[in-house]
């Protein structure tokens, strides 16, 4: 009977799984998140590469069967040390035991384990850290990293019981002892590479983007169980912060957890995806609130880079519907501008509007690669202001086409603004990708001219032909993003009230 219940409660446990699955596989798609790759625990390819590692391991000395006792969170399935845990009243009033990290209940455990010696590569991850500064990234967590290790390294748990952990991989040998959940999740990395027979291939050159909870998971004991069985560590681990809401941390006790499907259908997913890239910082913890994302969103991508698609790209003023020509004698190329500013055409700040753009696709380059995205997007969002003020500057609307001289420079001015929206486009693919095909298909940007690779602005400034000019634009399909509206605005505008 007991066997039973257990069998029924793995498969209840393996149906769930399936399901969680399945739904963070349907908010991928529906994020517009692609991936070469999705893997789950349970595939056989897994299960092989988990237990060749485990047999590393043990090939070199490196596992040792002992009693283990300490604080054990069962949903964690962890240890934690006394650091970790405070004491709470539990739902009777009753003082109780929790991990301080994810509130849930601890209990005092003694049981027999395998050990992993992680004591003896307290010295080789400090040598690791040392020569690698930029390993652990951003700055304050490899700070916490290297504090870490200055601490003594005691041996880690690295099986647990089957008696209580009936639905992980067994130790290959040991019947009575299940692989530590951490062991087996982490080598999921060296299995979508190929270990053990074609990871060579592909490792060491991993960037793993990991959440702050579980740093020293990523950044002692993978590193450690990789240096045992003879790997490198990863190239890099890249650790991003949280993300509270109204300034609490999101729970379901309270009730503030954000529904990610809901915000796709309030914001859009690009609106949605552009807040999360432009505010969240890495090094640290990162507000949610509904007016907050409206505000960005409305301001950066309806406003500012939106409207001045709509403007250089109206009928009144580019009638012919081309991209125009560029006249080097309004926009001249040099370090002395005095002739050109007494013409009354290019000022300084048109000149420093071209370097800003100029070097805006290195900028956003190294940002991005530097997991530094939202210092990627504060650039951009700069330049699109930058470019709004030259538009406003040099009001082609008040120019008269009539006049050969006017049109000359009414042509230029919104040559120079096409311009600036292109390489915006190109630059925000990685971030909205919807909005910057919207963009640049009304720009009649190829889909072989949006690559990062050879990204030219304004050739003709530089006195080199430009492919774009004299191109006719592409179809006007409306707004390139809709202005969001608060719930409370929507509900008085259905009333026929005004704000």
């Amino acid at each position: 009977m007991h066997e039973d219940v257990i069998g029924l409660l793995m498969q209840q446990t393996q149906m769930l799984q399936i399901l969680v699955s399945g739904l963070f596989r349907d908010l991928f798609c529906r994020a517009a998140v692609s991936f070469t790759d999705f893997i789950r625990t349970t595939e056989p390819r897994h299960r092989r590469a988990v237990q060749c590692f485990w047999a590393a391991l043990q090939d070199r000395g490196l596992l040792y069967k002992d009693f283990y006792e300490g604080w054990y969170c069962t949903p964690d399935e962890c240890f934690l040390t006394q650091a970790q845990i405070t004491e709470r009243p539990d739902a009777q009033g009753r003082p109780c035991k929790v991990s301080l990290e994810s509130g849930h209940q601890v209990h005092w455990t003694k049981e027999e384990n395998y050990m992993f010696k992680l004591s003896e590569f307290q010295e080789p991850l400090r040598k690791w850290l040392q020569g690698n500064r930029h390993v652990i990234s951003p700055e304050p967590f490899y700070q916490v990293v290297r504090r870490w290790l200055e601490e003594d390294l005691p041996d880690l748990s690295v099986s647990r019981e089957r008696s209580r952990l009936q639905w992980g991989i067994p130790v290959p040998g040991d019947s009575t002892q299940t692989i530590y959940v951490w062991v087996d999740a982490l080598v999921n990395y060296l299995t979508v590479a190929g270990y053990p027979d074609a990871h060579h291939a592909w490792w060491p050159t991993a960037h793993h983007v990991v959440g702050k909870d579980i740093l020293k998971f990523h950044a002692i004991y993978w590193p450690a169980l990789l240096m045992a069985v003879g790997l490198d560590p990863p190239e890099q681990i890249c650790v991003h912060s949280h993300w509270t809401v109204h300034g609490q941390k999101m729970s379901k006790s309270l009730g503030n957890v954000v529904d990610p499907v809901a915000c796709f259908k309030q914001y859009t997913v690009d609106g949605f995806r552009y807040f999360l890239l432009r505010q969240g910082v890495p090094e640290r913890d990162c507000d949610y609130y509904k007016e907050k994302v409206i505000k960005l969103v409305n301001s950066e991508l309806a406003d500012a880079l939106g409207g001045l698609l709509n403007r250089c790209t109206a009928s009144s003023i580019n009638p012919s519907g081309i991209y125009p020509h560029f006249s080097e004698s309004c926009f001249r190329k040099g370090s002395d501008h005095v002739d050109v500013e007494a013409s009354g055409r290019a000022l300084a700040e048109d000149y420093e509007l071209v370097a800003s753009v100029d070097h805006l696709p290195l900028q956003v380059t190294d940002y991005f690669e530097h997991f530094q995205i939202y210092k990627a997007l504060e650039s951009i969002v700069a330049c699109v202001r930058q470019t709004n003020g030259f538009f406003q500057r040099h009001a082609p609307w008040k120019l008269c086409r009539d006049n050969p001289a006017e049109k000359c420079w009414l042509d230029t001015v919104l040559h120079v603004t096409l311009e600036c929206l292109r390489i915006y486009g190109i630059l925000l693919q990685p971030v909205i990708p919807a909005t910057a095909d919207k963009l640049l298909s009304r720009l009649a940007v190829k889909p072989e001219e949006r690559t990062f690779t050879d990204l030219t602005f304004l050739p003709r400034y530089h006195g080199k032909p430009s492919p774009f000019e004299g191109r006719r634009l592409g179809p006007d399909t409306g707004a390139l993003f809709p202005r969001l509206e608060t719930p409370g605005r929507r509900r008085m505008e259905t009333k026929g009230l005004r704000p």
